[in-house]
Parts: C-alpha cells; structure tokens; sequence
C-alpha cells in the first residue's frame, strides 16, 4: 500500500516524460522506488493491484523511444533561435495580420457561423458546422501553435530566411496552410499575406 501511495505521488508530483532524455528521468525514479520499496513487505498475492515492478513505470513511450524510433524533428532550443521580445513582435504581429484579414475574409463568404475572434491571446475562427481553428502563441518553445479542422494541430517556427512561420514536418508556412485550407472548406479564395 505504501510503496503504490509514493510511486503514485512520484509520478504526479515528477515532470511528465516528453523526449528521450526523459528515459534518464523514469530511470532514475525507478530506481528511487525500486530502493524505497525493498524496505516494505511485499503485498499479498490477494491485493488488486499487481505488485510493484520498476518495469511497471516505463511507458510505452519511452520504450519506443529506446528502440531508435524517430518521435519526429529534433528539439531545438528556440531561446537560442529567437529572443523573447523578437517573438513577441514577429507572433504578435502575424496574429494581429490573420486577424484584420480573417474578418475581411469573413464579409465575403456566405457561411452560417463564421465568426473571428481574439481574447486572451488566442485568435479563434469558427466555420459553423465545418469546425473551428485556433490560434495561439507558445513563447517558451517560441512557436505559432495552430489547430485545425483539416489538418490538426501544427507548430510553426520562425525561419529567418524565408521570413514566415513554418512547420517544419511539412515544410508548409502557416499562412499558406491557412489559405489553401479556408479556400478548400469555404469553397472562395482568401489572400492572407
């Protein structure tokens, strides 16, 4: 019982695995716990729960992580790449664009339930039945973030030499994606850049 309550403490109280470095992370808490729980009785053969294994903490995740498998791009350290104030103008300023241009775009298409709108940093297009993008900025990884009904969600990065924001699995720039997406549901043109 008490090894499950520290294991279950452990693990809500630990940073959430994310990268292959993280294997060290879930390492290292096995061990911890394997440590702790050799100084408690074995549970009975007669508890719910299986007993405590250190093999019961890796997620599959991580096993997927140790067999070589690409989870995608590397991480970049986009502090690095772009200091804080320059992303907040570049973000800012590609937000506030998509903004005046949506609600132009929205004046010219007849579709029930379009509606744009900005709060709390986060630009939101509804398309009524055809579904909804959001839009938003993640300063820490320096990222355009967009959902979308279409395609999902996508993390754009600034690239400096081609001066758009740019998902980098695809190579497609947000502007692009949002343009060729809008004009295949709303069925008209849209010039957002």
């Amino acid at each position: 019982m008490a090894v499950r309550s520290l294991r279950r403490i452990l693990l809500l109280t630990s940073p959430k695995p994310v990268s292959s470095s993280s294997i060290s992370t879930t390492t290292r808490q096995n061990s911890l716990l394997f440590s702790l729980s050799s100084n408690f009785p074995e549970p009975s053969t007669s508890s719910f729960y299986p007993p405590f294994s250190p093999s019961n903490l890796i997620s599959s995740r991580g096993l997927s992580s140790l067999s070589g498998e690409s989870l995608g791009p590397a991480a970049i350290d986009y502090r690095s790449i772009l200091q804080e104030d320059e992303f907040q103008r570049l973000a800012n300023s590609t937000i506030h664009d998509l903004l005046e241009k949506l609600e132009e775009y929205g004046d010219s298409v007849d579709l029930d339930g379009y509606d744009v709108d900005y709060g709390n940093e986060v630009l939101t297009l509804k398309l009524g039945s055809l579904g909804t993008y959001v839009i938003n900025k993640q300063t820490p990884n320096r990222q355009i973030w967009m959902s979308s009904p279409l395609s999902g969600p996508s993390r754009f990065d600034w690239d400096q030499n081609a001066e758009a924001w740019i998902y980098r699995r695809t190579k497609g720039e947000l502007i692009n994606v949002l343009e060729t997406e809008l004009e295949q549901l709303c069925g008209k043109p849209v010039t957002l850049s």
